[in-house]
């Protein structure tokens, strides 16, 4: 059966790093591991982040969000039926298409529709809402994800010029400072993430990878402060649990270290 990455996610779907995380984090799906501990995700699961992102942005309450998501993830197949399946939104509730074969799930106001091509797998993903012309800082966050893989330079500069037109633009924040961190230039992503935080606050993504970053630079005791800020304002990151386990260890603080690795598990049970 075909896995997808989440750079694969990020160019299907158009969504963030950062998104793709904070929906696995909230339970909507559930990756399983490939290659490095990588997350890999099903067809099924790709249907799912998009639904519960396009849902977020329309702003349906995240209880009816929840158990929307929670229908699809159960009813949808894994893989893409040969009748061909799409998603769309009808009033206030979820409709979901296979072949001649129609079903409902609680969800919010929102139109979307995925095709696919069951001899290849291709995954097409047709928004109803982005038929409006979107804003500046969206054009250049969209650019910035379609460059990432062909041309991270330029991808660099995209997500800089959406942060320009949008200071707020947390997003975009977080994947500039992924790319420099990934290009090792280190106290450049340092810089990004810094600046994020004061424009916008710790978002638990956010501080989660300044505690990477800072770990992969030896501050280690920066890098402890910066994950037990992420599981503070997120107690459900399983991957901050993680991390600071194995932080703690080195450290040669067990008792911190056996607590953490015991939420971790609790969290991925």
């Amino acid at each position: 059966m075909q896995s997808y990455g989440v750079r694969d996610v990020e160019r299907l779907l158009g969504v963030s790093r950062a998104t793709v995380r904070a929906l696995v984090d909230a339970g909507f799906v559930a990756p399983t591991r490939g290659a490095r501990n990588s997350w890999r995700f099903s067809f099924r699961d790709l249907i799912v982040l998009r639904t519960a992102k396009a849902l977020a942005d329309a702003h349906v309450p995240q209880r009816r969000i929840t158990k929307s998501v929670r229908e699809l993830h159960r009813r949808l197949p894994e893989t893409m039926p040969l009748s061909g399946l799409s998603i769309g939104a009808v009033a206030d509730r979820v409709v979901v298409r296979e072949g001649r074969t129609r079903w409902q799930a609680e969800s919010g106001q929102y139109l979307l529709e995925f095709e696919g091509d069951p001899a290849d797998g291709s995954l097409t993903v047709i928004d109803r809402a982005a038929t409006a012309k979107p804003a500046p800082e969206a054009d250049w966050f969209s650019e910035g994800v379609e460059l990432e893989e062909s041309d991270p330079a330029g991808a660099m500069e995209a997500y800089r010029k959406a942060i320009a037109a949008d200071p707020a633009n947390l997003d975009a924040r977080i994947n500039l400072g992924l790319l420099l961190h990934e290009a090792k230039r280190l106290p450049e992503a340092g810089r990004v993430y810094t600046d994020a935080l004061h424009a916008c606050g710790p978002d638990p993504v956010l501080l989660y990878n300044l505690g990477v970053l800072l770990e992969d630079m030896g501050s280690l005791d920066e890098a402890g402060r910066a994950y037990r800020a992420a599981v503070s304002a997120d107690p459900s990151m399983a991957d901050a649990h993680y991390n600071l386990a194995l932080l703690c260890g080195r450290l040669g603080r067990s008792k911190d270290a056996i607590r953490h690795m015991s939420q971790y598990r609790r969290l991925t049970r």
